[in-house]
């Protein structure tokens, strides 16, 4: 997963994403897109400041597993943190 984010001025975080297709189907995009968004719902939303997040998918997280995306994420968030 690739990430970037910025500080926004609506007081509250965003989050946008970018599933490429990388010849997969529909679905997959679609399950893609569900994991994404709840891990973020889960682990970033609540504890994020006032940003906007774009998180892009590379061809490599349609094969990943959930604990795997998770993973990545609580990387980055460890990462901006600190």
């Amino acid at each position: 997963l690739d990430f970037i984010w910025m500080g926004n001025s609506v007081g509250h975080p965003r989050l946008g994403l970018v599933v490429p297709r990388f010849q997969q189907t529909a679905v997959a995009r679609n399950r893609l897109r569900r994991r994404l968004k709840e891990l973020w719902r889960r682990e970033v939303q609540g504890s994020q400041p006032a940003w906007d997040l774009v998180i892009r998918a590379r061809r490599e997280a349609y094969a990943a597993s959930f604990a795997a995306l998770r993973a990545d994420l609580l990387e980055w968030r460890q990462a901006v943190a600190g």
